[in-house]
């Protein structure tokens, strides 16, 4: 009986080293990105129940120097979206609808309504325009409230981008019509049903919607970038205009019992959940990204609004949940993400160090300058501006690139680096972006 008793001190001691060892090896990673100005926000990583990484990083507000504490509270953005696949499940389940109906019995003016279902609504795969691509209302009227015929007014009346149901193309109009869907079912606000069904029985009690009027000492501040010397405040987001694609507020914590409810087949049944991880097209299923790592399934989803940035990463096989909230929006937290599985499943990732920019000379910036496609509907033009070369995607800000060598530079306000292309004349034909470990080539037309 002592053999077994000092047997099983023994390896009680070398778990609590172990997950010792993992914390460590967690918080360095984050620690790294926090360092160089590329993570501000919380993390939360458990498996099996065990807690092996609770902790914040960084300014909750900068102005006055206040710090994330493990409970501040941030916008989840797109986060939200299985939340809304969620409801929507459990009023199919309850038979209050079906996802094959058409979004005409609903809405029986919507044009083409008859060929789009909820089930293309929920898979993206609707074709209808994405109103956040609208860049003249997101720059100007996103912090006014929006009444449902204003940002349905933004893609009804638009053509459909393909016939439904044979493409996949993100659309946050796709979720905003399954909120007002969830209205007309149940005949009550979105919020309300949501909170009927998710939040009051998880006691998930930081989560809610109206973030812009949220009065709570721990609301977090939303940044454009936080760097050594700045930071650039970004508008606050009316929860009327993200809506049922995109309102959320929450913390680590409440997400958490989120995971934990999904893990113990809450909420919708075994066989709803199933439904919601499986890819329909393009490896998304009903408000998740499905994946693998280690050859077991992850689920996961990403957001970004105005202002935050953030990521929840599961692994239910394995009960292995992580969960990443950043109050500036520059970031790429899917990537620290990843990492942070990376380092649980002894996979190989990269600690991020500081790249260090040099000066170019005019003349061989000006052989950078010209529009480069990368794939269709997708081009990068490239110019230079007071000494500096600048990059605008399509449909997206001007951003500064920095050299780190001649015909490669790096970009500060997302982790992205580009590389140019030269032919045997030493011409400039071509570029590759390099970005979320993917290689993306580029063809200079221009």
């Amino acid at each position: 009986m002592k053999k077994l008793l000092c047997l099983g001190l023994i390896l009680g001691s070398l778990h609590n080293l172990f997950a010792q060892d993992t914390t460590a090896k967690l918080d360095s990673l984050v620690s790294a990105y926090s360092g160089l100005h590329k993570f501000n926000g919380t993390v939360l990583v458990t498996q099996k129940g065990n807690i092996l990484l609770d902790k914040a990083y960084g300014y909750q507000r900068t102005a006055d120097s206040i710090r994330n504490e493990t409970g501040t509270i941030f916008q989840l953005g797109s986060v939200t979206k299985q939340f809304t696949a969620t409801v929507i499940l459990k009023l199919a389940e309850e038979h209050k609808l079906s996802i094959q109906d058409k979004l005409s019995k609903y809405f029986p003016d919507y044009p083409k309504g008859d060929s789009i279902t909820i089930e293309n609504l929920l898979t993206h795969t609707s074709g209808i325009f994405n109103y956040t691509n609208d860049k003249d209302f997101m720059d100007k009227e996103v912090s006014n409230p929006a009444s449902r015929e204003k940002i349905m007014a933004l893609f009804k009346d638009k053509p459909l981008n393909f016939s439904p149901g044979t493409k996949w193309d993100y659309s946050n109009s796709g979720y905003s019509m399954l909120g007002y869907i969830i209205e007309k079912v149940t005949g009550k606000p979105y919020e309300q049903v949501v909170r009927k069904y998710i939040f009051t029985p998880l006691h998930m009690d930081h989560t809610g919607f109206d973030f812009k009027n949220l009065k709570d000492r721990k609301k977090s501040t939303g940044y454009f970038n936080i760097n050594d010397s700045s930071s650039t405040l970004a508008p606050s987001v009316d929860s009327s205009v993200s809506f049922a694609a995109g309102a959320m507020y929450s913390t680590t914590a409440d997400l958490y019992k989120w995971h934990q409810a999904a893990q113990q087949y809450k909420i919708i049944s075994k066989t709803d959940w199933e439904k919601a991880y499986t890819p329909f097209m393009n490896h998304y299923g009903y408000g998740w990204e499905s994946d693998s790592i280690a050859g077991k399934r992850k689920v996961s989803h990403g957001g970004g609004i105005h202002g935050y940035i953030t990521s929840i990463m599961r692994v239910p096989e394995d009960d292995v949940c992580v969960i990443v909230l950043d109050n500036a929006s520059d970031r790429d937290v899917s990537k620290i993400a990843s990492s942070l599985l990376a380092v649980l499943y002894n996979q190989p990732y990269i600690i991020p160090k500081e790249r260090i920019a040099i000066k170019l000379p005019e003349t061989t910036l000006q052989q950078y300058v010209g529009e480069y496609n990368l794939r269709p509907g997708f081009n990068i033009v490239m110019s230079v501006k007071d000494g500096m070369l600048m990059g605008q995607p399509t449909g997206q800000r001007e951003s500064p690139l920095f050299a780190e060598k001649e015909d490669f530079f790096f970009l500060k306000i997302v982790d992205a680096q580009v590389g140019f292309t030269r032919n045997e004349q030493h011409e400039v034909t071509g570029m590759i972006l390099y970005q979320n470990d993917r290689e993306l080539p580029g063809k200079k037309i221009k």
